[in-house]
This record gives structure tokens, C-alpha cells and sequence, in this order.
């Protein structure tokens, strides 16, 4: 990491592009093995309510993550990054960023959901966030919040 500090900044509708691209590469093998169909035109409904946020580093986009959340969680629904950006931190940065959102927004839980044979589960676990249940293609995790007074 070396052109800036890492950043979370709003992504507007001019990026629904590169989010998508950016999700269907990186889920299309899950789907497959799972069986399920991809739908762009769900991807591009749920980008109009949830938050979208680019990862960046300087002025360079190294992925993105939407979010939603209720009265209890604020869950990840997406989380990807440029396969270039992979293995050097960034994922495990933003993930602790997102506990700080949760906490500072008085959140207790974050919350995701992961295909079951993704290897991302063990960087979830790395930083703990446990398995709460599953179906047949997806393992439900959530970390536990610790709210100051």
C-alpha cells in the first residue's frame, strides 16, 4: 500500500458499472457451483437503497462495499476487490474500518453473508466474526460490537 492512505469514499451512480463487473467476476464461479442465476438487474435495484462505498488509496480504486442496516447490524452486502489488490491488507483494513462505522452508528453487530466454499471466510474468522448459521450455498457470520458508554 503505497499511494495514500486508505480510504472509504461515497460511490455514486457513475461507478454502478464498475461494481457490478466488479461483483459478477468475482461471484460468477459461485454462482455456477451453486447453480444459481446471476441477475444484473437485481444488483442494479439493490444499488439504488443500499450505501455504496469505493475502497481507495490515493486516487486509485481498489474495490468497493455496500452496505445496509437495521436497528441492530450493519451488514456488509458486498465486498470485492481488484484482484491486483488482493493479499496485501486492504480487505482486512476495510473490514475493521466497518466495525468502526458499526460501533460509532451504536450498531452491536456486523453482519455478512459468504458462499460457503469461499476462501474469504477464513479472513472473516481472522477477524471475528463467527459462523451463525448456514444453507445450501451460503454461511451467515456475524462479530460482535463492543459499544462504549
Amino acid at each position: 500500500m503505497n499511494d495514500g492512505p486508505l480510504q472509504l469514499t461515497p460511490a455514486g451512480d457513475r461507478h454502478l458499472a464498475f461494481a457490478r463487473d466488479l461483483t459478477r467476476r468475482a461471484m460468477l464461479p459461485y454462482y455456477q457451483e451453486f447453480d444459481l442465476l446471476w441477475m444484473e438487474e437485481a444488483f442494479d435495484q439493490a444499488w439504488c437503497w443500499r450505501e455504496q462505498w469505493l475502497v481507495t488509496e490515493g486516487d486509485q480504486v481498489l474495490g468497493y462495499c455496500s452496505l445496509s442496516q437495521d436497528r441492530h447490524a450493519l451488514y456488509i452486502r458486498e465486498l470485492h476487490l481488484l484482484p491486483t489488490h488482493r493479499g496485501r491488507g486492504v480487505g482486512s483494513w476495510v473490514l475493521e474500518e466497518l466495525a468502526v462505522w458499526a460501533a460509532s452508528r451504536r450498531l452491536p453487530l456486523l453482519r455478512l453473508m459468504v458462499f460457503k466454499s469461499n476462501p474469504a471466510r477464513s479472513l472473516y474468522a481472522r477477524h471475528g466474526f463467527v459462523e451463525m448459521g448456514e444453507d445450501e450455498c451460503f454461511v451467515r457470520m456475524q462479530r460482535t460490537i463492543v459499544l462504549s458508554q
